[in-house]
């Protein structure tokens, strides 16, 4: 399929992530990480093994050089451990609710060494900036485990071990078995606060999601929106390996960023009409507060494939990319229209990594909403669907 010359396309733009990801008529709570709240357990049983005594609360140094404290649940002696349940504010968590459990055991080389229990991952690939073998435990929270344990006992040393109670289960809930984290969750969090809602930590895993793909040998990024245009890019491409699949979310041009970055050759992108549409317009960062549909867009490509001007009219005026996909249906434009956009969003996504550096080979599929068949992609053996 011919692709549009640069000099047809679109501006490229990547709009700044919100403030937050919805406006509220009043301000959500926000709440701790995994990796804070394993830090506040890690202080408290500190604090028990040096004193003998469980405090009721503990202050822990954050990132950002302030304190912020904590409740203590429960603990006991012998090794010295204590309890913190983790506090999402209103961020919909899957962790909401774990006890972030710490134990303390003392060192003689004055070294703070940290070890991953019950519930909390292993690593078994590379990729993720932490040792094969060892705890999901990420760098910040680390940093953050060790300080609270170090103002707590001073000079002397301690073997630090976090366990999550129903964290293997939790974690079927995440991405971790993607990336090669099995057994539990990982210990989170670069700020060691969560803002409800916010979608910089999807961005993050977007990114750190390619990263393990590159380091695992990986060519070809397959990204797609979301579950159902991820099932059906696996059925797609049953050949590809599950970490070559990536949910990017809004994030497609920070996912082409990285896979430049790390040297991949291809991006394979599935989606769904409304999606493509914001790509096709040269929109990389589609969150819903940043970019509309243009429906001027489809409006044009429906009068180009033989639409008439009632037909483009209701199009350009419409609220969602959905009645210009249902238009198309009823009126047998949809394989003509759909390819047409396709092709755009390719060369809109292989021009936009060439800014990034280099320029990526961009192949695109557009599934039904129901995200069973493929209704048009740039490679033709692809689609599954055929108008009647």
């Amino acid at each position: 399929m011919s692709r549009a010359s640069n000099e047809a396309q679109p501006p490229l733009r990547e709009p700044d992530l919100p403030r937050t990801a919805k406006v509220r008529p009043k301000a959500l709570r926000t709440g701790f990480t995994t990796g804070a709240c394993s830090a506040a357990a890690a202080r408290a049983a500190a604090q028990l093994l040096a004193t003998g005594h469980l405090p009721a609360t503990v202050d822990v140094p954050f990132p950002d050089g302030r304190y912020r404290r904590f409740q203590v649940d429960s603990g006991s002696i012998g090794p010295a451990t204590a309890v913190v349940v983790k506090d999402a504010g209103d961020d919909p968590d899957v962790t909401h609710g774990a006890r972030m459990t710490a134990s303390v055991t003392a060192r003689d080389d004055g070294e703070i060494v940290l070890h991953g229990g019950e519930g909390v991952g292993v690593v078994t690939k590379p990729g993720l900036g932490l040792e094969v073998g060892g705890p999901a435990i990420n760098p910040v929270p680390r940093e953050m485990i060790t300080d609270a344990v170090r103002e707590a006992l001073g000079e002397r040393g301690a073997d630090v071990t976090i366990t999550v109670p129903g964290g293997e289960k939790m974690a079927y809930k995440t991405t971790n078995r993607r990336l090669g984290i099995f057994g539990g969750i990982s210990i989170l969090g670069t700020t060691g606060i969560v803002r409800p809602f916010s979608t910089a930590s999807w961005r993050s895993s977007v990114e750190q999601a390619v990263s393990v793909l590159a380091a695992q040998g990986g060519r070809v990024a397959v990204l797609s929106t979301g579950g159902r245009t991820e099932k059906a890019a696996m059925r797609l491409l049953p050949d590809e390996p599950e970490v070559a699949f990536i949910e990017v979310g809004d994030f497609t041009g920070a996912a082409l960023r990285r896979a430049v970055e790390h040297g991949l050759d291809e991006v394979v992108f599935v989606g769904m009409i409304g999606k493509l549409t914001k790509l096709a317009s040269g929109v990389v960062m589609t969150h819903y507060t940043r970019s509309k549909v243009d429906t001027a867009l489809l409006g044009r490509l429906t009068g180009e494939f033989g639409g008439d001007p009632e037909q483009v009219a209701e199009i350009e005026q419409a609220a969602t990319a959905r009645r210009a996909y249902e238009v198309w249906q009823h009126s047998g434009l949809l394989s003509a229209c759909a390819h047409r956009l396709c092709g755009q969003v390719a060369a809109v996504l292989e021009r936009f990594s060439e800014e990034c550096g280099r320029r990526l080979r961009v192949r695109v599929a557009m599934v039904d909403f129901q995200g069973e068949h493929v209704v048009a992609a740039t490679e033709a053996r692809w689609v599954s669907w055929q108008s009647r």
